[in-house]
């Protein structure tokens, strides 16, 4: 009897369930006939991929690439160290233990990019290369030659070599001043010893500068993966010309962390400028100067100089004679841009300088009691060492220089003793190669130019504070 009840209830729910399906069914017919209705015109996606490239049904850089990777070469060079033991300094050791060796080879790989087939002319960064004894330069078919080393360009990393071979290929400098933010570009070269490789990216940023230990600035940026032994490699455009030879790769935690996007190009234009220099010069290069001293501003100078911005370079000193006395710079005068670049700081302006031939006319804008003014200045020769005679008798035997300018990007001041004459006056009053000259009894020394200007007369005792290693100390001159 209590059947029929249950049976009911099942009845009910099927009608239900019948019920229920018919309107979940009419619901979901009801936006498909909808959609069969005359539809709105088609959205336009922005940005895509065209359809054919040269006649290919998917875009590729490997046609580029098969004009590009034969020249491009991977670059060793090998370096004898002196291992330093002082046993070594005992005759009877080494009569003792002949075999200990002394020395020890060291050897690097880099990348290269030809750009002169005809000359054999390959382009690379000077600290692949830097101290090498030997060179040599595998090409692309696997082939090994030696090369002729040029000159180079510390202050730039620009090194140039010549390789002799049958059958060499070249890479076009491009104009890398037409390069924008944005353009498509792809780096060749040999990271980490393991062979060609190509990576690709946009270009992040141009006229980068501001990057400790790397000399005048003036680098294209590159999301474009570089990695250690890419140095010296090809940073092209789509056309497969060379738009910058790459240099260095930005990450705090070092190479191991992997690639985090932020490498770093020298524009073709500046490393055509070098060559040229490095070929002309006998493989040196000669910059210009303006012959000032600067200072930076900031906010509580700035407003006691009622300068409208704490920005700039504040000229402290012009050196008699130089493009900027002749130009009729002053001192007090801010210097907030130079051939329309901003000039925000005294390094901004120097690394401005260093990247400009001798003889290049330059308009400054600046500030003279607080009124605009503009003034052309002709870059003069920039002497890089001084020989010791010529400054005091007592420094007779030294040669002093120009600190590299990866040094001072790294915030280190003063002139380094390039050479010292054995049995020289020099000599005899302690100074050695190497030393760094930070102050003299005329006041501290930034530069060449502040060395000089900080000597006293011969009447005068002179006292020279130095940095050796590790040490500081100060050196009497008799």
């Amino acid at each position: 009897m209590r059947r029929l009840p249950t049976l009911l209830v099942l009845l009910a729910a099927a009608a239900l369930g019948g019920f229920a399906a018919t309107a979940l069914r009419d619901a979901v017919d009801q936006p498909a006939r909808a959609a069969a209705e005359p539809a709105l015109p088609p959205v336009q996606v922005a940005g895509a991929l065209p359809a054919q490239v040269g006649g290919r049904a998917l875009p590729s850089l490997a046609p580029m690439l098969q004009g590009v990777t034969p020249a491009v070469v991977s670059v060793h060079s090998t370096q004898r160290v002196r291992i330093q033991n002082p046993f070594f300094d005992d005759p009877i050791f080494r009569r003792m233990f002949p075999s200990v060796p002394q020395e020890r080879i060291r050897q690097s790989l880099g990348s290269g990019v030809i750009v002169d087939a005809a000359h054999g002319y390959v382009l690379t960064n000077h600290h692949v290369i830097e101290g090498a004894d030997a060179v040599s330069v595998t090409l692309d078919d696997g082939r090994t030659v030696d090369a002729e080393f040029l000159g180079s360009d510390p202050d730039t990393d620009v090194a140039l070599m010549r390789i002799t071979a049958e059958g060499l290929s070249e890479v076009v400098l491009a104009d890398s001043s037409k390069l924008q933010v944005g353009d498509f570009v792809v780096a060749v070269g040999n990271p980490f010893g393991i062979g060609q490789t190509v990576t690709s990216g946009i270009v992040s940023a141009v006229g980068r500068t501001g990057l400790a230990g790397l000399g005048f600035q003036d680098f294209i940026q590159t999301d474009a993966s570089i990695n250690p032994g890419n140095s010296g490699g090809a940073l092209v455009n789509l056309d497969g010309e060379l738009v910058g030879i790459n240099t260095a790769s930005f990450n705090p935690r070092g190479s191991m962390a992997g690639n985090i996007g932020l490498g770093f190009a020298i524009p073709s234009n500046l490393a055509r400028h070098i060559m040229n220099q490095l070929l002309a010069n006998d493989g040196v290069v000669r910059r210009g100067t303006l012959g000032v001293d600067t200072q930076a501003i900031d906010a509580s100078l700035a407003k006691a100089l009622e300068l409208p911005a704490s920005r700039g370079a504040l000229v402290t000193r012009v050196m008699p004679d130089s493009g900027a006395a002749k130009a009729g710079l002053e001192v007090g005068d801010l210097v907030v841009a130079a051939n329309g670049e901003r000039i925000d700081s005294p390094a901004a302006l120097h690394n401005f300088e260093g990247l400009q031939p001798i003889g290049a006319v330059i308009t400054l804008d600046i500030l003279r009691d607080g009124e605009p003014r503009q003034l052309q200045a002709r870059l003069q020769d920039l002497p890089r060492s001084h020989a010791g005679s010529l400054l005091d008798p007592r420094l007779a035997g030294a040669v002093f220089a120009e600190l590299p300018e990866r040094l001072r990007q790294g915030g280190v001041r003063g002139v380094q003793v390039e050479s010292v004459e054995r049995g020289s006056r020099a000599a005899a009053n302690g100074l050695r190669q190497g030393d760094l000259v930070v102050a003299t009894t005329g006041g501290r020394v930034d530069d060449l130019a502040a060395f000089r200007a900080s000597l006293p007369g011969t009447d005068v005792r002179l006292l020279l504070q130095i940095v050796r290693g590790d040490a500081a100390g100060t050196l009497t001159m008799q």
